[in-house]
């Protein structure tokens, strides 16, 4: 990168002050005219000086001013970016990174050998869809009973790979949204088994060199777009009152998909399986998806997060180990949030046969369901068709009353229902918060999207996040607003529809950063740290805001190659001496597509050891100034992974 040779790995972006030029010869005049001159101009200097220093003066009480707000403001977790300020360097950038997407690069992802950089080669081809936490061969050593083998299982640390894994050869960048949601490269996820396992119920086609997703789904054969109208004349989709939701067994997502439209965000989720690629394929298309499975740890989701759960022939045994399954959608479930099923034991009167199931059966299903539903005090709202849709209560008044007559299942005991990092699942209703009558929601009335984006959140406003009021989120509004508008200065690309649709922010805080890019054609998967001193993901979830919860010791449930983007504000010193850095910026370069960018903000010498690193993962980078100027510590850190691919099989 551009720079003087003494600061290879810093350049920051101002510009020093302009020297002052000699003085000119006084030698023609005679001896008083010099020694008044010389008087007037020590006047002049001295006066200067004064002035300059009183601006320096100013200049620092501005920018303390504004690292105090900042930090008063981002106070969710520990920072140490409030160091002594930096002096100015007299060095300048002299060059500008490229964001844009071209594939220049070679494909065999050979680095340049610099002597101070550790090289990180490219893994095996076999590693290109390598999700470390979900590695078939590794779930095999695990129990099988309620798919508990297809959880969370990762590597032992000295297991990790210390290469870079590869794209596919041919790989391109997907096509841009709204095109995406109907098609996908054949290239970027090479695997034909859904086209023919899935091709009566149309949820895929292969054409030529790309996937084709017509919409279908097993419960919706004429588009999921017109399933989803079916809902919307059973509950309002239109108002704003909805506006996050789950889909429990995805398929490839084309529930979430057609959401979109109606400006609902849903987060899909399926186990990798013997459906090969199905997330995979969601995440090409450009909608919000995890790897997950409900077994018998807690889904990584704050209580009372979904105004909308869904499950459309999901295979979820809900009548089953208790209702054990169903309470966990109570407890991500928001107040008055709805429940919706399809397919079996749905309407099985009609279906039984096509289902190769006896009709008992099916109706002992679906008594179970019915009964589990009842226990939780959810109401049965409607069933229409193929559609049977519940309503969680708004509070546990009356609820509480039924519990004096069964206590099946009972409430649990006081814990924090926010827990869900590895996070047991217990056979007990989680209590709402307190209401004063019936017709209060519990926890807070939340405003209609898109209102609710900006309304101070109610866990905030009821005093439940600790550290953070009404104020404070006021600010940090404030601050994201003038950070995001400051990254689009310098990734210019950022502004620009089509060039980014799938993007992570690593540690979220409040979601601020998510909260200024909802007018943009992308989404925001909002991760907070599970080693987070305050829990924020409520509050995210209360902004009409999707996200999840993870430690960045571990792999993230997702495939390689699944962000456009990737935001990282201070995580590295969050996991200073928790784990290894290089872990970390191997594993971000495993999520994030070729070509992709990352921005990231920590102390300046963290980001000297990250640009290090980064060179060796072959990715172009610079680091800049912080938005208030060159005397915060704080940096950022802009980078592209450069393009490149496995070789070809006749190469390799």
């Amino acid at each position: 990168m551009a720079g003087s040779n003494q600061t290879p790995y810093y350049t920051p972006t101002s510009k020093p002050s302009s020297t002052t030029h000699p003085f000119s010869s006084w030698k023609k005049l005679n001896l008083y005219y010099s020694l008044a001159a010389i008087t007037f101009l020590c006047c002049a200097c001295y006066y200067a000086g004064y002035l300059q220093h009183s601006n320096s003066i100013a200049l620092r009480l501005t920018t303390t001013t504004t690292s105090n707000i900042a930090s008063v403001t981002t106070n969710c977790f520990p920072s140490q970016n409030t160091t002594s300020p930096l002096s100015s360097s007299s060095s300048s950038s002299s060059s500008q990174l490229d964001f844009t997407s071209h594939h220049s690069a070679g494909e065999n992802g050979a680095v340049a050998p610099d002597d101070t950089v550790k090289i990180h080669p490219p893994c095996d081809i076999k590693y290109s869809e390598y999700t470390p936490c979900e590695d078939p061969k590794r779930s095999l050593k695990f129990n099988r009973d309620r798919l508990i083998y297809r959880e969370r299982h990762c590597p032992e640390q000295s297991e990790f790979l210390k290469c870079r894994i590869p794209a596919p050869y041919g790989y391109k960048n997907p096509f841009k949204w709204p095109l995406s949601r109907d098609l996908a490269w054949y290239a970027n996820v090479p695997h034909k088994e859904l086209t023919v396992e899935k091709a009566v119920q149309n949820w895929i086609r292969f054409e030529g060199d790309r996937f084709r997703f017509p919409g279908g789904g097993t419960m919706f054969p004429n588009g999921a777009d017109a399933y989803i109208d079916d809902i919307g004349k059973l509950i309002n989709l239109k108002d704003g009152s909805i506006r996050t939701a789950i889909d429990t067994g995805c398929g490839v997502a084309s529930w979430g998909a057609y959401l979109l439209s109606r400006n609902i965000l849903a987060i899909s989720f399926a186990p990798r399986d013997t459906h090969e690629a199905q997330v995979q394929f969601a995440l090409e298309r450009g909608v919000p998806a995890l790897i997950g499975v409900i077994a018998s740890k807690r889904l990584p989701y704050p209580s009372r997060a979904f105004d909308m759960a869904h499950c459309s022939r999901c295979l979820i045994p809900w009548g089953e180990y208790d209702g054990t399954y169903l309470i966990e959608v109570d407890r991500v479930l928001r107040p008055g949030g709805y429940w919706i099923l399809s397919g079996p034991p749905i309407r099985w009167r009609k279906y039984w046969k096509g289902w190769e199931r006896t009709r008992a059966d099916l109706n002992a299903e679906q008594t179970k369901i019915e009964k589990v539903a009842r226990s939780l005090c959810w109401k049965k709202f409607v069933e229409k068709d193929d559609i049977a849709i519940w309503q969680k209560p708004y509070n546990h008044l009356h609820c509480k009353e039924l519990r004096k007559a069964s206590k099946n299942p009972p409430m649990c005991p006081a814990q924090d229902p926010d827990r869900a990092w590895y996070t047991e699942i217990e056979t007990c209703l989680t209590p709402l918060p307190e209401v004063s009558s019936e017709e209060k929601v519990a926890g807070g009335q939340l405003e209609k999207w898109p209102k609710r984006l900006h309304a101070i959140p109610p866990r905030i406003s009821r005093g439940t996040v600790n550290g953070v009021t009404s104020d404070t989120f006021k600010k940090d509004s404030q601050l994201w607003k003038r950070r995001v508008s400051y990254y689009k200065t310098v990734n210019n690309q950022l502004g620009q529809p089509g060039r980014y649709r799938n993007l992570l922010d690593m540690n979220a805080c409040l979601g601020g950063f998510a909260a200024n890019l909802v007018d943009d054609p992308v989404w925001v998967m909002n991760i907070v740290p599970a080693e987070a001193k305050v829990n924020t993901l409520g509050v995210i979830y209360e902004r009409g805001l999707i996200g999840t919860y993870q430690s960045w010791c571990e792999a993230m449930s997702t495939y390689p190659r699944t962000y456009d983007l990737i935001h990282a504000d201070a995580i590295l010193t969050l996991y200073k001496d928790r784990c290894e850095m290089e872990d970390i910026l191997l594993e971000m370069d495993r999520i994030l597509r070729p070509e992709g960018s990352v921005i990231m903000r920590d102390d300046v010498d963290t980001l000297i050891k990250v640009k290090r690193i980064t060179d060796g993962l072959n990715w172009d980078s610079q680091i800049v100034d912080h938005e208030d100027g060159p005397l915060e510590r704080e940096k950022l850190l802009f980078a592209v992974k450069t393009y490149w691919t496995a070789p070809s099989s006749k190469e390799s």
